[in-house]
This record gives structure tokens, sequence and C-alpha cells, in this order.
């Protein structure tokens, strides 16, 4: 088998030495060069032709996001963006997401992080998997999200009543409880849930719940971010808070996203509980959590992502109450990973590309 071929970009020489050291460890890996800022990168990536290329944020002379950009416009190549997580990082990573980045990997402790070990076995991980990712599918992503946002909120008053039709033998799977839409996500996420949560009405009669694999310090960024796209108000969660329709309450990053009962109502539940699946927070916890959510009923999603979790938490919300399930396609998922092994339990009700899951979701509401 091939080795999967890298070029590192970084303007640190010591950064560029580290990160070589450390995907030279994994044996399907070659470090095939190195650039120091976004303009050696962009020669270079045409010279050497790299599977992946993993990306620094933060560069004198061209930074990452516009050698990113030109990339993706003129030869399209995975690329694993490196960020601190300082604002303008934070930033920047979320708008090479849009750009058609495959995912992005946190320095530990900024530009110069003499820690980087901590995320050695994460960089592999994803280099690996941005290797097997269909470039086109990245390009297309970033061309998708030069469209306004409210393209994808723009249903018809005909169209919902079109789909609510479609789906007349299901109008009454609620029994008349109250609803709650619960989302998991990894690789691919942030374009996922941008796609799908401007495409929600303001007045949606349910609250959302969302674990996107994140490092701390990102995911209060993200939220920001979809707020100012969405009609829907969307918020980092915050422990003790009510849940309330239509806001969409985001996990920190570092912290599982759980609730608990208080009295007649439900709020928010944050705990540093151990890892599952490696992830805090992580979509089987939530799922669980809200399994017990008895006088609701639930409208689970399964986006893009590696691994499998989420699978085992769809399994708890099945047994335990009213729930339809919905899985991202094959077809528009970065990574299939958590939506093949949701499918695979057989609980999945409709497997719709990214574009159709708000509606879906509406229709299920």
């Amino acid at each position: 088998m091939d080795k999967v071929k890298v070029l590192i970009v970084d303007d640190s020489a010591f950064m560029r030495k580290l990160i070589s050291e450390f995907l030279s460890e994994e044996n399907k890996i070659e470090v095939i060069g190195t650039a120091r800022n976004g303009k050696d990168a962009l020669e270079k990536v045409k010279a050497l032709q790299p599977d992946v290329v993993t990306l620094d944020v933060e560069m004198p002379i061209m930074d990452g996001l516009q050698a990113l950009n030109l990339i993706m416009n003129e030869c399209p190549t995975p690329v694993v963006m490196l960020s601190s997580t300082t604002k303008v990082g934070t930033d920047n990573t979320f708008a090479a997401m849009s750009s058609g980045a495959f995912d992005f990997v946190a320095k530990p402790s900024g530009a110069i992080s003499l820690d980087l070990h901590k995320i050695k076995q994460e960089l592999h991980e994803k280099v690996m998997a941005a290797s097997r990712a269909n470039v086109q599918k990245l390009q297309k992503n970033a061309l998708n999200t030069e469209r306004s946002p409210s393209v994808w909120g723009k249903y018809s008053k005909i169209e919902l009543e079109e789909l609510l039709e479609n789906k007349k033998n299901e109008k009454n799977w609620s029994n008349g409880n109250d609803k709650i839409v619960v989302i998991g996500t990894s690789t691919g996420g942030p374009r996922a849930l941008q796609t799908v949560l401007t495409a929600i009405p303001g007045d949606v009669d349910a609250p959302i719940l969302v674990v996107q694999h994140m490092p701390p310090g990102f995911t209060n960024s993200l939220a920001v971010r979809l707020n100012s796209l969405c009609k829907i108000q969307v918020k980092e969660a915050e422990e003790g808070e009510l849940i309330q329709k239509g806001i969409a309450y985001i996990a920190p990053g570092g912290f599982h996203l759980k609730v608990r009962k208080v009295g007649l109502k439900w709020v928010i539940h944050l705990d540093q509980s151990d890892l599952r699946n490696g992830h805090r927070p992580s979509v089987d916890v939530l799922f669980e959590a809200v399994s017990e959510m008895t006088d609701f009923a639930k409208i689970a999603v399964i986006m893009t992502g590696m691994g499998m979790d989420g699978s085992s938490g769809l399994v708890d919300l099945k047994q335990k109450g009213l729930t339809k399930a919905i899985a991202e396609s094959q077809e528009t998922s970065i990574v299939f990973g958590m939506p093949k092994a949701a499918i695979s339990t057989n609980l999945i009700d409709s497997i719709e590309d990214v574009e159709k899951i708000a509606k879906s979701i509406m229709g299920y509401c």
C-alpha cells in the first residue's frame, strides 16, 4: 500500500521539525516536504502533489486562510489546519472550515507548542482520514458556503405543506408530546451544522441540543458564528440554564452535555466525567441523557464524522421513548463513519443529504 504523502506548512522551523517527526512515526505516512508560509506552500503543493497538507493558520507573507483558498481553487487537496485557541485563531479556523478545509487540530499552547505531543495521535488520525476524503466534495462545500445562508431557509408554505402531506401517516408519531432535537457530528460538522441550523425557522417548536466534537476554546466561537447566521438563537450551553424552544445549545469543548429535571422543567447539565469513544463531549452521552426525558418525543440527527459516536446512544433513545432518527447521506458526508454506524443499527428513519436535513426535522416537528 502506498504511503500517504504529506506537506507540512508552518512558519516556525521548530514546529515544522516537530510535526514532521510525529507524522513520520506513522509507517503509513511519508512527509515529502515542508513550507514556511502560504506562498511557499502553494508552490510546493503544485510541484510535489501531496495527498494531504497540514497548514498553520497564522503565518506571515500569506496566511493559512489565504493559502487554503488558493489551494482549493488551483490544486484541490485535503487540508488539515493547525490552529491556536486565540480569538483570531478560532475565527480563522471556522473560516477555513467554510473554505473547504477537511478538519483542524488545535495547538495545545499557542503558535509554538512545546507540548505538541499531546495532539500527536489526533494529528495522525486526521491526516489518515483526510487522505481518504473526496476532495471534490470538500471543494463543493467551499463553493456552497459562498451562498447566502438564507438560501437554505427559504421553504415556501406550499413546500412545507407538501412535506407534511408526505408524512401524513406519521403525523401522530409524537402522541402530542413536546419535542426536542438532538444533533451529533464531528469531522465536517461546522459546515454541516451551518447548512442545517440556518434552515431552521426562528419559531421552531422545539429546543435543539448539539454535540460537535471540538476542543475547549472553539465551541463558543462556533456558537457565536452560527448565531450570526441563523434565525434561531445559537449559544454555547451553560450549566443550569433552562432548555427553551427556538434555541440551539452547543456542548462546550471538554464537557459532556446532559440534562436534568428541576421541578417540572428540564435544564442543562454539564460535567467532565470520563471520555466516551475518545470524546468529551460525546454524542452517546447526550443521547443517553435525553433518552430519560420520557415526556418528550425526540428527533435525533447524526451527521458527518469519524468513528461511531452516537450509535449506542441512538439505541437508548429508540428503546426508551418516541424517537425519529435522521442520518446524513454518504453523498454529502465529509466522513461517513458516524452516519454509517448509526444506519447499521437499523434504527434510522430517513437518510438525507445535508441540505435536506432541516426540512426533514421540520417535517417531524
